[in-house]
């Protein structure tokens, strides 16, 4: 359930908080400046060099994304734009057999100017995207995809290829991330691991570009609901960053255990009392508590409760976890406003922070930073219905990943486009007058203009003929394999098709 999408605007004229002012509470900050123009072209060799085969086509294709004219429906329809030189058997042979050196181009995204908020730190979201593929039966390693419905209940599990974004979040309202990286999840795999050594990566490729330096404040990870921030602690707790995360309300969390009476036998206790999530009778007085005035939602009561942690036992991940199992102490946030649009009685979200003491002013500055993770939601809705990143019809997931590292090449050089265009406005839409705070579609519309004033590396195509073709009233005698959703090893009847 998404809401508080918008929450932060707070009113400058009230805004009460306890022992809080309006500055501290403010989670917005200067973003990056204004990328040049030797920067885009800096950024579009460098996305050419990593293009280590079938290089022309697969650069032309990421050109062909940016400056067609509307949203990305077919593949093939790209090759009607004026910058795709290639036909249509070029486009196919680019992703079918190209190769992209994706640490190189993930080694490039982190040495781009990175958002950071106020007080230079960095905040990074990460969620799941599905590229759902029901109908796909002859493309391996589908996985099922969960797909939230438009009405209470309406959840479906749905075949597809799921992808794991890491972006860095701008403060303020906005719908623009910085895409670091990408990962798919394959069947089987644990998505509480692959995240970890995901996010381990990206940290590592940020301090090796300079972005963090040894002293310089933690890096804010920001979670959704459904994933296991507890144990996403414990695994990075080697690295400079902060967890926060979104809780169900089933959740049960415990006190730290009390001390020992002198002269007790037995084995010491590792819990204290419970916190309950759903039963109000188990919560105490909060340890840090601040009002914040909001325009649209009334009053918002952020809550915090320190040094809790969960009771962890062994079964799921850590069915195999060698020595006594850890206590993984943090701070359970609770956050609650008055009204919601069409919602008069909204229900508390709850939060997680692996950070075992909580002020006021960390407490603001959490329960905010989450409310930014939302603008990932924009991005994903950019790339699919603006980009076409699950449009494609293709059948590997190898040429799946081509595909979407060249639609996370072309967000990111809009990004650095959005200072350099004009605003090519439609008639019935209302006119931005801060340069800044276009949206990634309207940077879109200018940046054929923009194109030619940056560097072209991909070479003019050579002429060619079309092969002949399978022969006319031949049939395909070897029927392509299917695959099992979830599974890897095939069925018997595949067995017996392809034996």
């Amino acid at each position: 359930m998404i809401i508080f999408g918008f929450l932060p605007q707070i009113s400058k004229t009230k805004a009460v908080a306890v022992g809080v002012s309006v500055q501290q509470m403010s989670c917005g900050g200067e973003q990056a400046g204004p990328t040049s123009l030797d920067d885009l072209a800096v950024f579009r060799r460098a996305f050419y060099d990593c293009l280590s085969s079938r290089a022309d086509a697969l650069f032309e294709l990421t050109d062909a994304v940016l400056c067609a004219e509307g949203p990305v429906t077919t593949l093939v329809g790209l090759t009607l734009t004026a910058e795709h030189r290639r036909g249509h058997g070029g486009l196919y042979d680019g992703l079918g057999s190209g190769r992209i050196e994706v640490e190189r181009l993930s080694r490039s995204l982190v040495n781009l100017p990175v958002p950071r908020d106020a007080h230079g730190r960095i905040t990074l979201a990460v969620d799941v995207s599905p590229w759902l593929r029901p109908d796909a039966a002859t493309s391996p390693d589908r996985s099922f995809c969960h797909v939230y419905g438009r009405g209470k209940g309406q959840a479906q599990m749905i075949p597809g290829w799921p992808y794991s974004f890491v972006a860095a979040l701008e403060p303020g309202r906005t719908s623009w991330t910085a895409l670091l990286d990408a990962v798919r999840l394959g069947p089987g795999e644990d998505a509480t691991t692959v995240t970890a050594t995901q996010l381990r990566e990206v940290i590592h490729r940020l301090q090796h570009a300079g972005q963090h330096k040894p002293g310089d404040a933690d890096i804010l990870i920001v979670f959704d609901a459904g994933y296991d921030v507890t144990r996403l602690a414990f695994l990075l707790a080697d690295l400079p960053v902060e967890l926060l995360g979104r809780l169900r309300s089933d959740r049960v969390f415990s006190f730290p255990a009390p001390p020992r009476a002198p002269s007790t036998t037995g084995r010491p206790s590792k819990h204290g009392p419970e916190f309950a999530l759903a039963q109000a009778a188990t919560q105490p007085e909060p340890d840090a508590l601040t009002l914040t005035d909001t325009r649209r939602y009334g009053t918002a009561r952020a809550c915090a409760w320190n040094r809790l942690h969960p009771r962890l036992a062994r079964r799921a991940a850590w069915e195999s976890h060698e020595g006594p199992l850890p206590v993984i102490e943090g701070s359970i946030i609770r956050l609650q406003v008055d009204r919601l649009p069409g919602d008069r009685s909204p229900k508390p979200v709850w939060l997680w922070s692996s950070r075992p003491q909580l002020t006021t002013s960390e407490l603001n500055r959490l329960w905010q930073a989450f409310l930014r993770r939302f603008d990932l939601e924009h991005t994903f809705r950019f790339l699919k219905q603006t980009l076409g990143w699950t449009r494609p019809r293709i059948r590997t997931p190898e040429q799946g990943q081509r595909w979407t590292w060249i639609i996370i090449a072309a967000h990111t050089q809009l990004r650095l486009a959005r200072h350099l265009t004009s605003d090519l406005r439609r008639p019935w839409e209302k006119p931005i007058t801060e340069p800044h705070r276009l949206t990634p579609t309207r940077i879109r519309r200018g940046f054929r203009n923009l194109r030619p004033k940056t560097t072209l590396p991909a070479s003019a195509p050579k002429p060619s003929r079309p092969g002949p073709g399978r022969p006319p009233g031949s049939k395909n005698r070897q029927p392509t394999r299917r695959h099992d959703v979830g599974k890897n090893a095939p069925t018997c009847a595949n067995k017996a098709k392809t034996g």
